[in-house]
């Protein structure tokens, strides 16, 4: 005898489990009343609903029709746009302002495409297909390049035309990505029976160590002698133009806590001025989501974020320390207070903006490169430095296969002191930078 539980849910299948069993137990008791055996009547009724307390549904046992279970009801009656606002109006998401604002990027284009009055029983294999096959020939910016079409219609034009200007494969992943997250919600909260879209992905022809750049040197040497570092008129609408100041705010020092420290941008952009503390008579940055002055607005990317990072001798030399003294003797909460957050809740979104446009004004623009390249570039220093890979990976933040994540208030939860780890990090250098940068600092 063959009965589908009508889950894929391990947990919900064991469940179901015990009523398939007594309601088999059940006509196996039958079958020996009938045939003269001993039987036990309790077992023989156990549900009750039909003739003689047998169950009035039925299984297939080799084609034929015997009392049994019965098929289950519908898994839902709901509707795929139904179901992702249930999804997303789920008390038990804990997500950050950037990754709602994905589900919803993705909501807004699977809704489009798939349609958010499909019943969820008919959500199959072929709509999901159909949903991937439009995806390849979605084009960038898709509302911009085609306001009047849907993104189905969008697609449709780009195939039959050969248009090139399409979305990556990497950005259509995410979808798919995000969109089975969604999925294999629906199943455990029983909307759906199975998640047609598991498996289907495209293939990157990009590896991911090639989608971002470190920058080069004549890079690094176009930026830190920018009218910014150099001279300039005001650190505001003149960071552009060569003039006699040489401010040491926001702009000035972000980029710098990219190279010399490995900070993310928004790592950086959100810093806490409480974030900057002695640990055992160390200058350190501990990168945490936690706050001492109540800040609700920080977030790591991954738990092996969170993490402590000697101040590098050149940038205490430079001047940063004593930055971050008159903000506390300000009275300021945040390092960089001058950062508004973005629509998304991200300190770093208006920032990113603004590195954009002082890669073009300092010539030092090249694909595949953006702020994150800074850290590209300290994972490179490290190396070159002959750091141990496993205290590279504490400085910067990187996963290490070992415990990740740790408690900020016990420093010592990675098993490097404070002393050692400066001693780890100040053995990278950028010369050229250090020597822009003194040179820019006696004009």
């Amino acid at each position: 005898m063959w009965q589908s539980l009508k889950t894929d849910s391990l947990r919900t299948a064991r469940r179901r489990a015990f009523v398939a069993l007594a309601e088999i137990e059940g006509r196996f008791e039958q079958l020996r009343g009938q045939l003269g055996m001993p039987f036990d009547p309790t077992l023989q009724r156990p549900s009750g609903d039909g003739p003689g307390g047998v169950p009035a549904y039925a299984v297939q046992d080799g084609g034929r029709t015997l009392p049994g279970m019965t098929p289950d009801p519908p898994v839902s009656v709901l509707t795929f746009g139904e179901v992702y606002d249930r999804f997303m109006s789920d008390p038990t998401q804990d997500w950050s302002p950037r990754t709602r604002l994905a589900y919803q990027t993705t909501q807004r284009l699977a809704v489009s495409i798939i349609g958010a009055d499909l019943p969820m029983d008919q959500l199959n294999r072929a709509v999901c297909r159909d949903f991937l096959e439009t995806l390849r020939y979605l084009p960038k910016q898709v509302s911009r390049a085609f306001p009047d079409l849907s993104p189905k219609e969008a697609a449709a034009k780009a195939k039959s035309e050969g248009l090139t200007n399409l979305i990556s494969a990497a950005n259509i992943n995410i979808y798919l990505n995000k969109l089975c997250v969604v999925l294999n919600w629906a199943v455990r909260e029983e909307f759906l029976v199975r998640n047609h879209l598991k498996g289907l992905r495209v293939a990157d022809p990009v590896n991911q160590r090639d989608k971002r750049l470190p920058f080069e040197g004549w890079q690094l040497e176009s930026i830190f002698s920018a009218p910014l570092y150099t001279g300039c008129l005001n650190e505001a609408e003149g960071y552009a133009r060569r003039g006699d100041l040489r401010p040491r705010g926001t702009r000035f020092w972000i980029p710098l806590l990219g190279l010399w420290q490995g900070l993310r941008l928004n790592e950086a952009c959100q810093l806490d001025v409480t974030d900057v503390r002695d640990l055992d008579g160390i200058s350190c940055l501990v990168v945490t989501a936690d706050s001492l002055v109540g800040s609700t607005d920080k977030r790591l990317k991954t738990s092996s974020s969170e993490r402590i990072v000697p101040l590098h001798p050149f940038l205490h030399d430079l001047g940063f320390s004593d930055f971050v003294r008159c903000k506390a003797d300000d009275g300021k909460t945040k390092l960089f207070d001058d950062i508004n957050p973005g629509a998304d809740g991200i300190r770093s979104t208006s920032f990113s903006k603004w590195f954009i446009l002082f890669l073009g004004h300092a010539k030092a623009v090249k694909p595949k490169t953006s702020f994150h390249s800074f850290r590209h570039c300290f994972r490179d220093a490290l190396r070159d430095a002959r750091v141990d890979r496993e205290v590279a990976m504490a400085l910067g933040g990187w996963g290490s296969g070992s415990k990740s994540g740790f408690d900020v208030s016990d420093y010592y939860g990675r098993g490097y002191e404070p002393s050692f780890l400066r001693e780890e990090i100040a053995k990278i250098d950028f010369h050229r930078v250090k020597a822009l940068a003194r040179l820019s600092s006696h004009r």
